[in-house]
């Protein structure tokens, strides 16, 4: 599911961001996610504790590879937002963000703020109210359900998408385990015991 592709950019995996060793999925449990970024990405993020490759993404700039349900769409400066919130501009991306809704893991990643108070008082190229852009980015949120985050710095961004990355795989191998364990029950349950010198009982699962 997670498998290196053989085209990798940035610096070599980080063997501490590893997936639980989860001995009944097999080799899976020495996998790292490997992040997608969108090839339409101008300027993409470097990755240094993950594996990273260039893909076209339907929606969104970064993802997973072979995980559907993870996305995240990236403004790169606050002035990029800006652009984002007025005229025939604002209705493409809006259709953009609605397009996130399907996926279980989504944000709107802003790159050159720490918190609110940022977005109102950077110097905008455009003439645009500060309070458009902050107004926006509450109505995004509670129209398309999509969380939005503000990092300073692109290093900061990549290391925040690295982290979801990980958490995320977690909880899917996680619950992949946990429907193999189940499956195992299940079976034991179904095939009836023996006497002494008869078929050995199921084994237990694997833990």
């Amino acid at each position: 599911m997670m498998a290196a592709p053989a085209q990798t950019v940035g610096q070599p995996p980080n063997r501490k961001l590893t997936l639980p060793a989860l001995k009944s999925l097999g080799q899976l449990a020495e996998a790292q996610p490997c992040i997608e970024t969108d090839f339409r990405e101008q300027a993409p993020l470097v990755f240094t504790r993950l594996l990273s490759v260039r893909a076209a993404l339907p929606e969104g700039d970064y993802g997973i590879a072979g995980v559907p349900d993870f996305r995240i769409e990236r403004k790169g400066t606050l002035d990029e937002l800006a652009g984002c919130c007025v005229g025939s501009n604002r209705d493409r991306f809006e259709r953009e963000l609605n397009r996130l809704r399907p996926y279980r893991f989504r944000r709107l990643l802003i790159i050159g703020a720490t918190c609110e108070r940022d977005v109102l008082t950077h110097p905008y190229r455009s003439a645009i109210n500060p309070r458009c852009v902050l107004g926006s980015l509450f109505a995004w949120q509670a129209r398309f359900d999509l969380p939005y985050v503000l990092v300073p710095t692109p290093k900061m961004a990549a290391r925040l998408i690295e982290t979801w990355a990980l958490y995320h795989c977690r909880e899917v191998v996680q619950s992949a385990n946990g429907l193999l364990r189940s499956y195992w029950r299940s079976a034991k349950a179904r095939i009836p015991t023996v006497d002494v010198g008869g078929e050995p009982e199921p084994p237990e699962p694997p833990e």
